[in-house]
């Protein structure tokens, strides 16, 4: 077997993510044949020892999952939390698989969040490149008003960052269609706030064609292997 490099391989056996591996070996977390793994160290996988928080990563064929859940307001979109808070997997249980979020949905937004244990596909739909664009529900306390309007359409930057312009399409008197081609972190509520707009809710309803339809609050489905696809080629 060919050597691999260990972010791939813990992504690959469904630990975590690859971005995640490279935090979990900063923090000491990952050996490799008893020590401590290096970020971009190869391994074998049918030679090396490799283990994540002292438990042996073994290599497997496993079927991979692919989930769409509508996480509800309250929940964090991590694996575990050390303040307590319950994390967006306990709602999802599978047999054998160990499954994390792509990508982020902040704890006080609801909606489609998608869980995998495919790092490849994780890592695909997470890259800065990804061309499938995420669509939200915002719910606003008073109305926009022509000029607020005006500033969320207009150029914008964040952290220094020029944001690629965002859809906006009034669907109620209160409420917005936001469609964002990037993810920058709480992007919505931040140029919400520029325009001096108060959020009463924030949900992601799509993620380009797959949508969150009528899926109940904290209930979970597979993806389709048509939708699987799309998500992976864009079309």
């Amino acid at each position: 077997m060919e050597p691999i490099r260990i972010q791939k391989y813990l992504a690959d056996c469904g630990v975590c993510s690859r971005r995640a591996a490279e935090a979990a070996i900063a923090d000491g977390l990952v050996t490799v044949n008893g020590q401590l793994a290096e970020i971009g160290q190869k391994i074998i996988p049918s030679v090396d020892l490799v283990c994540y928080a002292e438990k042996p990563v073994l290599p497997g064929n496993a079927e991979k999952h692919y989930i769409l859940l509508n996480k509800p307001r309250g929940i964090v979109c991590t694996a575990k939390d050390e303040k307590g808070r319950t994390p967006v997997t306990d709602l999802v249980k599978l047999d054998g698989a160990r499954l994390y979020p792509v990508g982020r949905l902040d704890m006080d937004s609801d909606g489609l969040l998608l869980l995998t244990d495919d790092g490849d596909f994780a890592n695909h739909l997470t890259h800065p490149r990804h061309e499938i664009p995420k669509i939200y529900e915002v719910t606003f306390r008073e109305s926009p008003t022509e000029r607020q309007l005006e500033i969320l359409r207009s150029p914008m930057e964040l952290d220094g960052y020029s944001l690629l312009p965002v859809g906006i399409r009034p669907l109620a008197p209160d409420k917005l269609e936001m469609t964002l081609w990037e993810g920058r972190n709480r992007q919505i509520r931040r140029m919400c706030e520029s325009a001096g707009l108060k959020i009463t809710r924030l949900c992601r309803v799509a993620v380009g064609k797959v949508t969150l339809g009528s899926l109940p609050a904290g209930k979970w489905r597979h993806l389709t292997d048509a939708e699987v696809q799309y998500l992976l080629k864009g079309k």
